[in-house]
């Protein structure tokens, strides 16, 4: 995608020769010659550089700024250059100041730099909020997860749409990660949106950004995740639980790489990888009609299924040591597991997969207390309902050592629920006679997962 430049200058002809030369360059370059015709542009375009005169027949550029500045990087042109204008357009934020008559070498120079400056700028943020952390599912040595990683580097380096599929906990958003990161992409932003966790209004203006006035309480503009992830990856975490007019807004997006801000009447490129994950089965809820069939198809370019953990125990113990060495708590003892624990772990099911393992390795590094050994009388396991073994039974069964209060039995029930339904909180919900947004919240709550 060539970078888009617009050139407001009111010299026709220099407008027209600067246009000209930034075309032969290699950009996409676009002139207009007021402050009025730059509005219209810009209500129907998003450039990634704006090169701004100073004196405008109805506007004065460096007046201008502070409406552009947050948005795009601005080089100023001016015919009246003096050092008092310079030092206050570099403190108003613009990125250059160039006298006319421009040369064309130099400003070659100045966009390439500015460009490149304004993209190191993106990268340091992302990196910022992203602080690398050690993964914990690409770990092991199974069967299960070398089939996985095979898949990955196949993918990786297109930038073709991702499904990944696999039950919560089992690390999709890590298989993402590692998409993202053996990808031609890897240097450019990677950004997450869990899609269960936002009300439609709100899921909708974090995604595709809202214009100013979109609805109450949106007093300026904001760009959504698209834009933020622009040149990369855009994670789109439990996809199966967007709403059908969310689908269909982003079936637009894959099919015409289009979309608009919530309120907004111009479209705008989708430059973005979309990779999406889900512990639901997309095909049945296309055949029920609650996802969309062409939205499924779509997703359903290239698909990559995480096993659970019960399919690769032989990571376990690889995986527990990972969690022993890396836990952020005291580290006052060096601990181990002894082969009984091992054993202890090694015979349960692990219906809330990697996830459960990390929290029930970090309780027992509490419970163990100073002890170098960790004990299977430090691991509390859930009780297992044996769902996985036998799907055709006909009611639960909840026992437990005395009388419980009705939150342990919330939360057994909702266990077992999960465990019988392998997730799906669409069916948990109708079980319970709930709405999903409750399940998901019962989740949270319990920590079951």
């Amino acid at each position: 995608m060539l970078p888009l430049l617009l050139v407001i200058d009111d010299d026709t002809t220099l407008n027209r020769l600067i246009v000209g030369q930034l075309n032969k360059m290699g950009y996409g370059a676009m002139g207009v010659h007021s402050w009025a015709e730059a509005q219209v542009y810009l209500q129907q375009h998003d450039p990634h550089l704006i090169l701004l005169d100073c004196q405008l027949p109805d506007a004065r550029g460096t007046d201008l700024l502070p409406l552009l500045i947050p948005d795009y990087p601005v080089i100023i042109l001016t015919a009246y250059g003096n050092v008092k204008d310079a030092v206050n357009a570099m403190r108003a934020g613009a990125a250059e100041y160039l006298l006319k008559p421009i040369n064309i070498e130099e400003l070659e120079l100045v966009i390439r730099k500015t460009l490149d400056t304004h993209n190191m700028r993106k990268e340091f943020l992302y990196l910022k909020e992203h602080v690398t952390k050690p993964h914990s599912f690409m770990i092991g040595n199974s069967p299960a997860l070398k089939e996985v990683e095979k898949m990955i580097s196949a993918v990786a380096p297109s930038m073709m749409t991702v499904l990944i599929q696999g039950e919560s906990g089992v690390g999709k958003e890590l298989v993402a990660r590692e998409v993202h990161e053996r990808s031609q992409v890897a240097k450019q932003g990677y950004v997450a949106l869990d899609c269960c966790t936002m009300q439609e209004n709100l899921f909708e203006s974090e995604l595709f950004g809202h214009e100013k006035g979109a609805f109450t309480g949106a007093d300026r503009q904001k760009k959504g995740l698209i834009e933020s992830a622009e040149g990369g990856t855009l994670f789109l975490d439990e996809i199966g639980e967007i709403t059908p007019a969310i689908q269909a807004k982003l079936l637009r997006v894959l099919e015409t790489g289009r979309f608009r801000r919530l309120g907004g009447t111009r479209d705008l490129s989708a430059n973005v990888r979309i990779v999406a994950a889900t512990n639901r089965d997309l095909l049945s809820m296309s055949q029920e009609g609650t996802f969309r069939p062409d939205l499924f198809y779509r997703l359903n370019a290239f698909i990559i299924y995480v096993p659970p953990l019960r399919e690769r125990k032989n990571d376990i113990l690889t995986l527990v040591m990972h969690f022993i060495q890396n836990h952020d708590f005291s580290r006052r003892v060096n601990k181990h597991l002894s082969k009984a624990a091992l054993d202890k772990l090694m015979e349960y099911s692990w219906p809330g997969n990697i996830r459960e393992l990390k929290n029930m390795v970090e309780r027992a590094i509490i419970l163990s207390g100073n002890a170098e050994q960790i004990q299977p009388e430090h691991f509390t396991l859930s009780p297992e309902p044996n769902a996985h073994n036998a799907p055709s039974r006909k009611g639960f069964y909840l026992s437990f050592d005395e009388i419980p209060t009705l939150e342990v039995v919330e939360k057994q029930y909702v266990n077992l629920l999960l465990d019988q339904y392998q997730g799906h909180r669409g069916k948990v919900a109708r079980a319970m006679n709930i709405s999903e947004r409750n399940v998901y919240r019962l989740i949270k709550k319990y920590e079951t997962l």
